[in-house]
């Protein structure tokens, strides 16, 4: 096993009993098996679809910088449409983080890729955002599946996975804070 999966495990590990300690009440992991896991998070912003989805297609303002290749999430970018690229660019190198399959403008944006160490695998990845209007704001609805070939076992990375994607979610809504 190499260095990288061996990191991989025991991050999993660590996170799994992080995520039992500090996921927020709308994070999950909806199913896991052996082929592959579903993890859902939802989140709450105090605005509207369009505002929240405009912060989406910036995620250089709210993607955490530690889970980015180039340590800077200043080098993302996210073109909401269909064919577009969640892409990082840094000093001449870059990365495609995902897909965008279908986008529908403050309502829901899909992209199909295998994030961060998933990447290495034959693993295929969908990431689906909804977003609802609720009398308080709107409500920000993330599932992300998996599923294929891993060299390491996909439930045992599933905890970490639901801990990025929950950080990532919490980060998006915390844009817009509910006035007290």
């Amino acid at each position: 096993m190499n260095i990288v999966l061996k990191r991989l495990a025991a991050a999993a590990a660590a996170a799994l009993a992080l995520a039992l300690l500090a996921a927020p009440a709308g994070a999950r992991i909806a199913e896991s098996n052996s082929d592959g896991f579903t993890v859902s998070v939802t989140a709450q912003a105090a605005a509207t679809p369009e505002e929240v989805w405009t912060a989406l297609a910036a995620p250089a303002a709210w993607w955490s910088p530690e889970h980015s290749w180039s340590g800077n999430a200043a080098n993302l970018s996210l073109e909401a449409a269909a064919g577009g690229c969640f892409c990082e660019r840094w000093d001449g190198n870059s990365v495609e983080h995902a897909r965008v399959i279908f986008a529908v403008r403050a309502q829901q944006l899909r992209l199909s890729g295998a994030f961060g160490p998933l990447q290495g695998e034959a693993l295929t990845g969908v990431l689906t955002v909804t977003l609802t209007a609720q009398a308080q704001g709107t409500q920000i609805a993330v599932e992300y599946v998996v599923g294929g070939h891993a060299r390491f076992t996909l439930q045992s990375v599933a905890p970490l996975v639901e801990q990025v994607v929950s950080e990532q979610v919490q980060r998006l809504a915390a844009l817009f804070p509910a006035e007290g």
